[in-house]
This record gives structure tokens, C-alpha cells and sequence, in this order.
């Protein structure tokens, strides 16, 4: 897994650190462009600590709270529903398939990937793990949240495994966009090839290890944490690994309580990790 890992983020950051424009490449490296409908923009709340001063966590005290559904209420202003046309316009989509199967799993399948996204690109959830924001731990993150995710889908029979492939899609173009404007556009194909690797390389990983502690730990460890290769954390980052592994387990049980409405049309939120929030998840 590292000898991949090392090929493959070690020729990304050599080639956009070429790029002469270097406020670009600086902000390409600190996230991923969201590419959502109409009214994705509006769903996603300002960063909460985009200030100097961060706030101390103590990470041995998180994400033991109970687990509860992710499901965004009725009159919630961060969910992301169709747009309700009547008379002529609601007609002329009808024409245009607007309404149709496959173009609504498209519209859901973005307003999940706008769920990870959100999740993934917050400073919050660099800092609550001490993680360096560089394109590995960013991939890394999304990989883990696109489990989570896929794995929920996967509950709700054909239905959610379609909608899952849709969402893969969404990921994966996003992805292509991300490494392009990075630099690296001799060879792409290649390196996307060697990126689509890791994630089903990660996913694997995640559903064997998800039912057992310390093989799950140590999963995190090296696909989120570790740069050398080792199986398993060291004492420097153990508490953050730890923190983050109870993390996952109970995201995963938040997903499971979800039901299925919300889960297939992206109305729910992954527990947040900004300032003040994080204190309603301790013991």
C-alpha cells in the first residue's frame, strides 16, 4: 500500500509544485472544488473556525455520545431539494427528462457528495485530528467518508447500490479535476488509474476491519495518518487515531439510524466538528 501511496502523491505534489502560479496550487491543495445543483450552494454553512485562535479539544473525551439519526429536519435551511414546477415549466422538464429516474439518482447522488465534500474540505476536521491539510490526507478523508457512505446505500437493496455507482461517478470526475488542475495532466489516465487502486484498495480494508477495534484502528493509521509504511500508530499520534476510529464507528451508527428518504436524497449532515460543536459529543 505505502510503495503505492509514495509513487503515486509524490509525483502529484512534485508536478503542481512546478506550477508558477503558487497561490493556485496552494488552494487546490487545501480542498476540493464542490460541483453541485442549484441549490447546494445555500446548504453549507460558513467554516465556524476559519480564525487565528483554534480551540483545544480533548480527544479523549469525544464521540462517545449517543448515536442518533443524520436526517436534516422539514424546515431545515441546509437540505437540498427539487425544485417544484407546476403548469408549462413543469411540462417542459418533463420532456426533458428532468423528472425522470435516472436524472433524480444524478441529483441525489451530488447532494450526497456535497455532504462529504463539506464534511472533508472544513478546517475542523484537520485540526480536531491534528492532520496536516495536503492532497493525502484530503484524498484520504474522502475515501473514508465515501465508505461511509456507499456503505449505508449498500443497506437499501438495488436502489441504494445504483444511486452508489452514481455517486462513485460524481467522486471519481471530481477527483480528475482536482489532480488536473494540480499539474498533472501527462499521464493522467495513468495516475487516476493508480488513485482508483487505493480507493477500492481503502474500501476493502474498512468493510473487513469495521467490526473489529484494533484492526480498524489500525486501517486509519495507515491510510488517514502514517507516511513511512507502518501497520501500526505510534505513540505520538495514538490518541488522535484512536479519537478518530470512534469517530467513524459512530458516524456509521448515526448512518445506520438514518432513514432511508434522507439517505437517498442526501438530506442529512455528518456530525459536526467546528468549535462548540464537538462538546455536545463528550463523555
Amino acid at each position: 500500500m505505502m510503495p503505492r501511496w509514495s509513487r503515486v502523491f509524490s509525483h502529484i505534489n512534485r508536478v503542481s509544485n512546478l506550477q508558477k502560479n503558487t497561490e493556485f496550487a496552494t488552494r487546490v491543495f487545501s480542498g476540493f472544488p464542490i460541483h453541485d445543483y442549484a441549490t447546494a450552494a445555500t446548504a453549507m454553512e460558513p467554516n465556524a473556525d476559519a480564525g487565528p485562535n483554534k480551540p483545544m479539544v480533548n480527544l479523549n473525551k469525544m464521540f462517545f455520545s449517543k448515536p442518533h439519526s443524520l436526517a436534516l429536519a422539514a424546515d431545515s435551511p441546509y437540505r437540498i431539494d427539487d425544485p417544484q414546477y407546476e403548469g408549462f415549466k413543469r411540462f417542459i422538464l418533463k420532456l426533458m427528462l428532468f423528472y425522470s429516474k435516472q436524472s433524480q439518482q444524478i441529483r441525489w447522488a451530488n447532494a450526497i457528495y456535497c455532504r462529504v465534500r463539506d464534511q472533508v474540505d472544513r478546517p475542523a476536521i484537520y485540526d480536531v485530528f491534528s492532520l496536516e491539510e495536503t492532497f493525502k490526507t484530503n484524498f484520504s478523508l474522502l475515501v473514508l467518508h465515501m465508505w461511509l457512505c456507499l456503505r449505508r446505500l449498500k443497506d437499501e437493496g438495488k436502489e441504494g447500490v445504483e444511486l452508489g455507482q452514481y455517486l462513485y461517478e460524481i467522486y471519481n470526475h471530481d477527483l480528475e479535476l482536482k489532480v488536473s488542475k494540480a499539474g498533472v495532466n501527462l499521464l493522467l489516465s495513468k495516475w487516476m488509474k493508480e488513485l482508483e487502486k487505493i480507493f477500492y484498495g481503502n474500501v476493502v480494508a474498512y468493510d473487513a476491519a469495521i467490526g473489529k477495534q484494533d484492526e480498524l484502528q489500525n486501517v486509519i493509521w495507515r491510510n488517514v495518518f502514517s507516511d513511512d509504511g507502518t501497520l501500526k500508530p505510534d505513540e505520538a499520534a495514538l490518541i488522535s487515531v484512536q479519537a478518530m476510529t470512534r469517530y467513524i464507528r459512530r458516524e456509521a451508527t448515526c448512518l445506520s439510524l438514518t432513514d432511508k428518504e434522507a439517505i437517498l436524497s442526501g438530506n442529512f449532515r455528518f456530525t459536526s466538528l467546528d468549535a462548540g460543536a464537538a462538546d455536545t459529543m463528550t463523555k
